[in-house]
Protein backbone atom coordinates (compact mmCIF):
# COMPACT_ATOMS: atom_id res chain seq x y z
CA UNK A 1 0.00 0.00 0.00
CA UNK A 2 1.54 3.63 -1.04
CA UNK A 3 2.08 6.01 1.93
CA UNK A 4 3.11 9.43 1.83
CA UNK A 5 5.61 11.06 4.18
CA UNK A 6 5.06 14.54 4.81
CA UNK A 7 7.78 17.15 5.98
CA UNK A 8 6.60 17.01 10.21
CA UNK A 9 6.84 20.13 12.00
CA UNK A 10 10.28 21.29 12.85
CA UNK A 11 9.73 23.34 15.90
CA UNK A 12 7.65 26.45 16.73
CA UNK A 13 7.16 29.05 13.91
CA UNK A 14 9.25 27.09 11.62
CA UNK A 15 6.78 26.67 8.75
CA UNK A 16 9.32 25.71 5.99
CA UNK A 17 12.83 24.10 5.40
CA UNK A 18 15.01 24.04 2.27
CA UNK A 19 16.38 20.76 1.28
CA UNK A 20 20.54 20.31 1.50
CA UNK A 21 20.81 16.85 0.26
CA UNK A 22 18.62 14.02 -0.19
CA UNK A 23 20.17 10.87 1.81
CA UNK A 24 18.02 7.98 0.17
CA UNK A 25 16.94 6.93 -3.86
CA UNK A 26 13.93 5.58 -5.44
CA UNK A 27 14.05 2.05 -5.01
CA UNK A 28 15.44 1.62 -1.46
CA UNK A 29 13.84 0.39 1.57
CA UNK A 30 14.06 2.70 4.39
CA UNK A 31 12.71 1.58 8.08
CA UNK A 32 11.35 4.33 10.38
CA UNK A 33 13.19 6.77 11.99
CA UNK A 34 15.76 6.68 9.48
CA UNK A 35 17.14 10.14 8.31
CA UNK A 36 15.77 10.38 4.83
CA UNK A 37 16.67 13.78 3.49
CA UNK A 38 18.93 16.77 5.71
CA UNK A 39 16.72 20.25 5.69
CA UNK A 40 17.92 23.54 6.83
CA UNK A 41 15.41 25.86 8.69
CA UNK A 42 15.97 29.33 9.65
CA UNK A 43 18.93 28.49 12.34
CA UNK A 44 20.24 24.69 12.14
CA UNK A 45 20.87 22.30 9.46
CA UNK A 46 19.17 18.45 10.77
CA UNK A 47 18.64 15.18 9.14
CA UNK A 48 14.52 14.28 9.08
CA UNK A 49 13.91 10.91 9.83
CA UNK A 50 11.15 8.91 8.56
CA UNK A 51 7.76 8.04 9.88
CA UNK A 52 6.49 5.39 7.75
CA UNK A 53 8.41 2.63 6.14
CA UNK A 54 8.62 0.07 3.14
CA UNK A 55 10.21 0.65 -0.58
CA UNK A 56 10.77 4.40 -2.07
CA UNK A 57 8.17 4.44 -5.01
CA UNK A 58 8.76 8.20 -5.53
CA UNK A 59 10.34 11.27 -4.61
CA UNK A 60 8.55 14.40 -4.45
CA UNK A 61 11.37 17.21 -3.57
CA UNK A 62 14.89 17.93 -4.39
CA UNK A 63 18.27 19.32 -3.44
CA UNK A 64 18.08 23.30 -3.09
CA UNK A 65 13.71 23.19 -2.75
CA UNK A 66 12.21 24.92 0.03
CA UNK A 67 9.50 22.36 1.28
CA UNK A 68 6.58 23.56 3.75
CA UNK A 69 5.55 21.69 6.50
CA UNK A 70 2.95 18.77 5.55
CA UNK A 71 4.56 18.78 2.35
CA UNK A 72 4.87 15.27 0.75
CA UNK A 73 8.81 14.44 0.67
CA UNK A 74 8.67 10.69 -0.42
CA UNK A 75 5.90 7.93 -0.96
CA UNK A 76 7.27 4.77 0.06
CA UNK A 77 5.27 0.79 -0.28
CA UNK A 78 4.71 -0.81 2.80
CA UNK A 79 3.94 -3.80 1.70
CA UNK A 80 7.99 -4.52 0.96
CA UNK A 81 10.26 -5.15 3.47
CA UNK A 82 11.30 -2.55 5.69
CA UNK A 83 15.26 -3.19 5.76
CA UNK A 84 17.56 0.20 6.31
CA UNK A 85 19.79 0.91 3.69
CA UNK A 86 23.66 1.86 4.67
CA UNK A 87 23.33 5.07 5.58
CA UNK A 88 26.89 5.94 5.09
CA UNK A 89 26.85 4.62 1.89
CA UNK A 90 23.78 6.25 0.26
CA UNK A 91 23.92 9.46 1.87
CA UNK A 92 23.97 12.33 -0.63
CA UNK A 93 22.75 10.34 -3.49
CA UNK A 94 21.31 13.65 -4.96
CA UNK A 95 24.66 15.16 -5.04
CA UNK A 96 26.28 12.15 -6.63
CA UNK A 97 23.82 12.23 -9.82
CA UNK A 98 24.60 15.80 -10.29
CA UNK A 99 28.03 14.60 -11.02
CA UNK A 100 28.48 10.76 -11.64
CA UNK A 101 31.69 8.99 -11.49
CA UNK A 102 33.24 8.58 -14.50
CA UNK A 103 32.91 4.88 -15.67
CA UNK A 104 36.10 3.15 -17.10
CA UNK A 105 34.22 0.70 -19.26
CA UNK A 106 32.14 3.12 -21.40
CA UNK A 107 33.75 4.39 -24.82
CA UNK A 108 34.41 7.93 -24.77
CA UNK A 109 33.85 10.46 -27.58
CA UNK A 110 37.18 11.96 -28.00
CA UNK A 111 41.05 11.29 -26.55
CA UNK A 112 40.18 14.66 -24.67
CA UNK A 113 37.66 13.39 -22.31
CA UNK A 114 39.68 10.39 -21.86
CA UNK A 115 42.86 11.77 -20.66
CA UNK A 116 42.98 13.13 -16.72
CA UNK A 117 43.43 16.85 -16.23
CA UNK A 118 47.21 17.55 -15.69
CA UNK A 119 48.10 17.91 -12.14
CA UNK A 120 49.23 21.58 -11.15
CA UNK A 121 53.11 21.68 -11.09
CA UNK A 122 53.44 22.42 -7.57
CA UNK A 123 50.48 20.24 -6.18
CA UNK A 124 52.37 17.56 -4.59
CA UNK A 125 51.36 13.96 -5.36
CA UNK A 126 48.56 12.44 -4.59
CA UNK A 127 50.60 8.82 -3.08
CA UNK A 128 51.40 11.04 -0.35
CA UNK A 129 49.41 10.79 2.68
CA UNK A 130 50.79 14.14 4.35
CA UNK A 131 50.18 16.23 1.01
CA UNK A 132 47.74 19.00 0.78
CA UNK A 133 44.72 18.17 -0.74
CA UNK A 134 43.60 20.58 -3.32
CA UNK A 135 40.05 22.38 -3.47
CA UNK A 136 38.11 22.55 -6.43
CA UNK A 137 35.39 24.39 -7.21
CA UNK A 138 33.42 21.73 -8.52
CA UNK A 139 33.39 20.08 -5.23
CA UNK A 140 30.70 22.59 -4.31
CA UNK A 141 31.62 25.16 -1.32
CA UNK A 142 35.34 25.63 -0.05
CA UNK A 143 36.65 24.37 3.25
CA UNK A 144 37.71 27.33 4.60
CA UNK A 145 36.41 29.42 6.99
CA UNK A 146 34.56 33.10 6.22
CA UNK A 147 38.10 35.40 7.40
CA UNK A 148 40.25 32.73 4.74
CA UNK A 149 38.29 33.20 2.30
CA UNK A 150 38.35 37.02 2.72
CA UNK A 151 41.76 37.29 3.08
CA UNK A 152 42.07 35.35 0.35
CA UNK A 153 39.96 37.37 -1.81
CA UNK A 154 41.97 40.68 -0.14
CA UNK A 155 45.23 39.83 -1.47
CA UNK A 156 44.48 38.47 -5.20
CA UNK A 157 44.35 34.57 -4.27
CA UNK A 158 41.74 32.49 -6.19
CA UNK A 159 40.61 30.00 -2.64
CA UNK A 160 39.52 27.20 -5.11
CA UNK A 161 43.14 27.00 -6.54
CA UNK A 162 44.37 26.55 -2.61
CA UNK A 163 45.55 23.60 -1.32
CA UNK A 164 44.32 22.68 1.99
CA UNK A 165 46.53 20.64 4.69
CA UNK A 166 43.32 20.76 7.27
CA UNK A 167 41.47 17.98 8.37
CA UNK A 168 39.38 16.82 4.87
CA UNK A 169 41.60 19.39 2.73
CA UNK A 170 40.33 22.68 5.05
CA UNK A 171 42.46 25.58 3.64
CA UNK A 172 43.75 27.96 6.76
CA UNK A 173 45.59 31.36 6.55
CA UNK A 174 48.88 29.80 6.43
CA UNK A 175 47.51 27.67 3.46
CA UNK A 176 46.52 30.79 1.60
CA UNK A 177 50.22 32.48 2.29
CA UNK A 178 52.18 29.70 1.26
CA UNK A 179 49.97 29.36 -1.90
CA UNK A 180 50.40 32.95 -2.68
CA UNK A 181 54.56 32.48 -1.83
CA UNK A 182 54.97 29.99 -4.32
CA UNK A 183 52.99 31.53 -7.09
CA UNK A 184 55.13 34.73 -6.48
CA UNK A 185 58.04 32.79 -6.84
CA UNK A 186 57.45 31.07 -9.76
CA UNK A 187 55.88 33.93 -12.11
CA UNK A 188 55.37 36.81 -9.66
CA UNK A 189 51.45 36.15 -9.17
CA UNK A 190 48.67 34.07 -8.81
CA UNK A 191 47.46 31.94 -12.00
CA UNK A 192 44.63 34.41 -13.54
CA UNK A 193 41.55 32.63 -12.53
CA UNK A 194 38.99 31.96 -15.47
CA UNK A 195 35.90 32.67 -13.23
CA UNK A 196 34.02 36.02 -13.41
CA UNK A 197 35.20 39.06 -11.36
CA UNK A 198 31.92 39.22 -9.76
CA UNK A 199 29.11 36.32 -9.53
CA UNK A 200 26.11 35.85 -7.75
CA UNK A 201 25.29 33.36 -5.04
CA UNK A 202 21.66 32.32 -3.80
CA UNK A 203 21.50 33.45 0.34
CA UNK A 204 21.66 30.55 2.25
CA UNK A 205 18.01 30.77 4.70
CA UNK A 206 20.46 31.04 7.53
CA UNK A 207 21.46 34.29 5.78
CA UNK A 208 18.37 35.16 4.93
CA UNK A 209 16.75 35.26 8.29
CA UNK A 210 19.97 36.71 10.15
CA UNK A 211 19.82 39.75 7.39
CA UNK A 212 15.98 40.45 8.38
CA UNK A 213 16.72 39.68 11.85
CA UNK A 214 19.63 42.04 12.56
CA UNK A 215 18.00 45.15 10.06
CA UNK A 216 14.69 44.72 12.47
CA UNK A 217 16.84 44.64 15.32
CA UNK A 218 18.82 48.10 13.98
CA UNK A 219 15.40 49.82 13.13
CA UNK A 220 13.82 49.01 16.28
CA UNK A 221 16.31 49.58 18.90
CA UNK A 222 18.02 53.08 19.31
CA UNK A 223 21.19 51.89 19.87
CA UNK A 224 23.74 53.11 22.71
CA UNK A 225 27.50 51.20 22.97
CA UNK A 226 29.83 52.73 25.89
CA UNK A 227 32.88 50.92 26.43
CA UNK A 228 35.37 50.29 29.49
CA UNK A 229 38.24 47.47 30.49
CA UNK A 230 38.92 45.40 32.82
CA UNK A 231 41.92 43.89 34.60
CA UNK A 232 41.94 40.28 33.55
CA UNK A 233 45.44 39.61 35.27
CA UNK A 234 43.81 37.73 38.09
CA UNK A 235 40.97 36.04 35.98
CA UNK A 236 43.40 34.39 33.70
CA UNK A 237 45.12 33.17 36.22
CA UNK A 238 42.44 31.47 37.86
CA UNK A 239 41.66 30.08 34.27
CA UNK A 240 44.74 28.55 33.84
CA UNK A 241 44.88 27.15 37.48
CA UNK A 242 41.63 25.75 36.80
CA UNK A 243 41.38 24.90 33.11
CA UNK A 244 42.96 21.32 33.72
CA UNK A 245 39.77 20.47 35.50
CA UNK A 246 37.78 21.57 33.15
CA UNK A 247 39.37 19.16 30.70
CA UNK A 248 39.17 16.37 33.12
CA UNK A 249 35.02 16.67 32.88
CA UNK A 250 35.01 16.91 29.26
CA UNK A 251 34.98 20.93 28.26
CA UNK A 252 37.42 23.47 27.75
CA UNK A 253 37.65 26.41 30.38
CA UNK A 254 37.76 29.82 28.30
CA UNK A 255 37.15 33.16 29.79
CA UNK A 256 33.49 33.16 28.01
CA UNK A 257 32.11 30.75 30.76
CA UNK A 258 33.62 32.98 33.56
CA UNK A 259 32.14 36.37 32.18
CA UNK A 260 29.05 34.88 31.78
CA UNK A 261 28.89 33.87 35.32
CA UNK A 262 29.57 37.36 36.28
CA UNK A 263 26.99 38.73 33.99
CA UNK A 264 24.34 36.75 35.56
CA UNK A 265 25.07 38.54 38.87
CA UNK A 266 24.94 41.79 37.06
CA UNK A 267 21.63 41.05 35.98
CA UNK A 268 20.39 40.25 39.38
CA UNK A 269 21.65 43.56 39.98
CA UNK A 270 20.30 45.50 37.51
CA UNK A 271 17.04 43.67 36.58
CA UNK A 272 16.21 46.23 33.91
CA UNK A 273 18.59 44.67 31.36
CA UNK A 274 17.50 41.55 31.55
CA UNK A 275 14.38 42.37 30.19
CA UNK A 276 11.79 43.08 27.02
CA UNK A 277 9.71 45.63 26.09
CA UNK A 278 6.18 45.20 24.98
CA UNK A 279 5.29 48.28 23.36
CA UNK A 280 1.98 47.29 22.01
CA UNK A 281 0.91 47.33 25.85
CA UNK A 282 3.44 49.77 26.68
CA UNK A 283 4.91 47.39 29.57
CA UNK A 284 8.20 45.80 30.39
CA UNK A 285 8.91 42.62 31.51
CA UNK A 286 11.47 41.25 33.76
CA UNK A 287 12.97 38.35 33.87
CA UNK A 288 13.22 36.22 36.72
CA UNK A 289 15.74 33.69 35.12
CA UNK A 290 18.92 34.57 33.20
CA UNK A 291 19.12 32.88 29.94
CA UNK A 292 22.40 33.90 28.04
CA UNK A 293 23.01 33.54 24.53
CA UNK A 294 26.53 33.63 23.02
CA UNK A 295 27.39 34.16 19.62
CA UNK A 296 29.15 31.38 17.99
CA UNK A 297 30.51 31.58 14.22
CA UNK A 298 29.85 28.94 11.78
CA UNK A 299 30.55 27.91 8.09
CA UNK A 300 26.80 28.68 7.54
CA UNK A 301 26.86 32.18 9.54
CA UNK A 302 26.21 33.70 12.97
CA UNK A 303 24.11 31.14 15.36
CA UNK A 304 23.06 32.43 18.49
CA UNK A 305 22.47 29.30 21.27
CA UNK A 306 21.20 29.48 24.56
CA UNK A 307 22.35 28.44 27.71
CA UNK A 308 19.26 28.91 30.39
CA UNK A 309 19.57 29.28 33.88
CA UNK A 310 23.39 30.43 33.81
CA UNK A 311 22.71 32.04 37.72
CA UNK A 312 21.88 28.49 38.36
CA UNK A 313 25.22 26.67 37.03
CA UNK A 314 28.90 26.94 37.95
CA UNK A 315 31.66 27.52 35.46
CA UNK A 316 32.82 24.03 34.63
CA UNK A 317 28.96 23.03 33.87
CA UNK A 318 28.68 26.25 31.87
CA UNK A 319 32.06 25.67 29.84
CA UNK A 320 30.84 21.82 29.09
CA UNK A 321 27.46 23.54 27.51
CA UNK A 322 29.17 26.22 25.62
CA UNK A 323 31.46 23.80 24.66
CA UNK A 324 28.75 20.97 23.67
CA UNK A 325 26.48 23.80 21.64
CA UNK A 326 29.71 25.10 19.73
CA UNK A 327 29.96 21.73 18.04
CA UNK A 328 26.11 21.66 17.50
CA UNK A 329 26.19 24.65 16.18
CA UNK A 330 29.40 24.49 13.57
CA UNK A 331 28.03 20.90 12.40
CA UNK A 332 24.81 22.62 11.83
CA UNK A 333 22.65 20.68 14.26
CA UNK A 334 20.94 23.24 16.71
CA UNK A 335 17.05 22.95 16.81
CA UNK A 336 15.05 25.53 17.49
CA UNK A 337 14.92 25.31 21.18
CA UNK A 338 18.62 25.88 21.29
CA UNK A 339 17.89 29.01 20.25
CA UNK A 340 15.45 30.07 21.96
CA UNK A 341 14.44 32.11 25.29
CA UNK A 342 17.22 34.25 25.58
CA UNK A 343 17.52 37.35 27.88
CA UNK A 344 20.72 38.56 27.69
CA UNK A 345 23.37 37.78 24.63
CA UNK A 346 27.61 37.96 24.79
CA UNK A 347 29.93 37.56 21.83
CA UNK A 348 33.08 37.36 22.04
CA UNK A 349 35.77 38.58 19.14
CA UNK A 350 38.85 38.19 21.47
CA UNK A 351 39.93 35.06 19.65
CA UNK A 352 39.98 36.81 16.17
CA UNK A 353 42.10 39.70 17.67
CA UNK A 354 39.36 42.39 17.88
CA UNK A 355 39.16 45.17 20.61
CA UNK A 356 36.09 47.45 20.87
CA UNK A 357 33.41 47.19 18.69
CA UNK A 358 29.60 47.84 18.75
CA UNK A 359 27.63 44.66 18.68
CA UNK A 360 23.58 45.21 17.81
CA UNK A 361 21.24 44.25 20.90
CA UNK A 362 19.56 41.03 20.06
CA UNK A 363 15.70 42.37 19.71
CA UNK A 364 13.65 41.56 21.91
CA UNK A 365 16.75 41.53 24.52
CA UNK A 366 17.81 45.21 25.90
CA UNK A 367 21.51 44.97 25.93
CA UNK A 368 24.58 42.62 24.55
CA UNK A 369 27.96 42.28 25.77
CA UNK A 370 30.80 42.37 23.39
CA UNK A 371 34.50 40.90 24.65
CA UNK A 372 37.48 41.90 22.99
CA UNK A 373 41.25 40.24 23.16
CA UNK A 374 42.91 40.88 26.36
CA UNK A 375 46.56 42.68 25.77
CA UNK A 376 49.17 43.61 28.34
CA UNK A 377 49.45 47.55 28.93
CA UNK A 378 51.25 49.22 31.40
CA UNK A 379 48.84 50.55 34.53
CA UNK A 380 49.61 53.39 37.05
CA UNK A 381 49.07 51.51 40.81
CA UNK A 382 49.73 55.21 42.10
CA UNK A 383 53.61 54.48 42.25
CA UNK A 384 54.55 52.91 39.24
CA UNK A 385 53.39 51.50 36.17
CA UNK A 386 52.80 47.66 36.02
CA UNK A 387 51.86 45.43 33.51
CA UNK A 388 48.60 44.04 34.00
CA UNK A 389 46.61 42.39 30.82
CA UNK A 390 43.46 44.44 29.90
CA UNK A 391 40.34 43.39 28.05
CA UNK A 392 38.11 45.58 26.12
CA UNK A 393 34.10 45.75 26.96
CA UNK A 394 31.10 46.85 24.90
CA UNK A 395 28.15 47.19 26.14
CA UNK A 396 25.50 47.82 23.26
CA UNK A 397 22.10 48.30 25.25
CA UNK A 398 18.02 49.50 24.35
CA UNK A 399 18.13 53.18 24.91
CA UNK A 400 14.05 52.81 25.18
CA UNK A 401 14.20 51.20 28.80
CA UNK A 402 18.45 51.67 29.84
CA UNK A 403 19.16 55.18 30.45
CA UNK A 404 22.78 55.76 29.79
CA UNK A 405 23.70 55.82 33.37
CA UNK A 406 22.39 52.63 34.06
CA UNK A 407 24.58 51.01 31.24
CA UNK A 408 27.14 52.87 32.41
CA UNK A 409 27.21 51.12 36.04
CA UNK A 410 26.14 48.07 34.83
CA UNK A 411 29.10 47.69 32.59
CA UNK A 412 31.35 49.00 35.65
CA UNK A 413 30.02 46.71 38.04
CA UNK A 414 31.34 43.74 35.65
CA UNK A 415 34.56 44.90 36.06
CA UNK A 416 34.92 45.72 39.81
CA UNK A 417 33.22 41.83 39.75
CA UNK A 418 36.00 40.52 37.65
CA UNK A 419 38.99 42.53 39.56
CA UNK A 420 37.11 42.00 42.73
CA UNK A 421 35.36 38.56 42.47
CA UNK A 422 34.11 38.96 46.32
CA UNK A 423 31.37 41.78 44.73
CA UNK A 424 29.50 38.70 43.48
CA UNK A 425 29.09 37.40 46.89
CA UNK A 426 28.32 40.60 48.66
CA UNK A 427 25.79 42.31 45.69
CA UNK A 428 24.75 39.49 43.78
Amino acid sequence: MAVEFKLPDLGENVKSADVVSLMVAVGDTIAKNQPVIEAETDKAVMEIPSSVAGKITAISVKKGDTVKVGQVVLTVDESAAAKPVDKKADRRKEDKKESPAPQPEAPVSSSREAAPAPAPAATPAPAQPAAPVPVSSAQGPVAAAPSVRQFAREIGIDIHQVPGTGPGGRISVEDVKAYARTRAAAGGRAPASDKPRAERQAMTKIRKVTAAHMAKCWNTVPHVTIFDKADVTDLEAERQQFKKKAEQAGGKLTITPMFMKIAAAALKVFPNLNASIDTEKSEIELHHYCNLGVAVDTPRGLVVPVIRDVDKKNIIELALEIGNLSIKARDGKLLPDDMSGGTFTITNLGSIGTGFFTPIVNHPEVAILGMGRAVMEPVWDGKQFIPRLMAPLSLSFDHRLVDGADGARFLRWIVQAVENPLLISLEG
